[in-house]
C-alpha cells in the first residue's frame, strides 16, 4: 500500500515531483513523458514501478526500500540542480518530512 505523500523520480533526472495523492499523480502522469524506469517513492521509502493498463495506472512494488539517507541524497541532488539552497542545510528526521520538503 502506497503511503502518501510521495515523490516521483524520473530516471536520469535529478528533478523530483511532490505528489500529495494518487489523483494528483494521475494528473501529472497524463501530462508527463515517463517510462517504466521512473519510480514513485512513498513516505516510507518504498519504491514502485508505474505502468498503464487499460487506461488506468498500476503501481507495482519494486522490492526496494530507500533509507532516510538515500531519500535525503535525492532531495539534495534535486535542490543542487535548482541551485537555491545550501546542501549542508538539508537534513531530515524522517522520510515523510523529507518528502514534504519538496512540496
Amino acid at each position: 500500500m502506497i503511503i502518501w505523500p510521495c515523490i516521483f523520480k524520473l530516471d536520469g533526472d535529478s528533478e523530483l515531483m511532490f505528489l500529495g495523492s494518487e489523483h494528483q499523480l494521475s494528473i501529472e502522469l497524463d501530462d508527463l513523458i515517463w517510462d517504466g524506469s521512473d519510480r514513485l517513492i512513498d513516505s516510507d521509502g518504498h519504491c514502485y514501478r508505474v505502468s498503464e493498463e487499460g487506461g488506468s495506472y498500476v503501481f507495482e512494488p519494486a522490492d526496494v526500500q530507500l533509507s532516510l539517507q538515500a531519500v535525503t541524497q535525492l532531495i539534495q541532488e534535486h535542490e543542487f540542480a535548482k541551485a537555491e539552497m545550501c546542501l549542508t542545510k538539508i537534513q531530515f528526521s524522517s522520510i515523510q518530512e523529507a518528502i514534504q520538503s519538496i512540496s
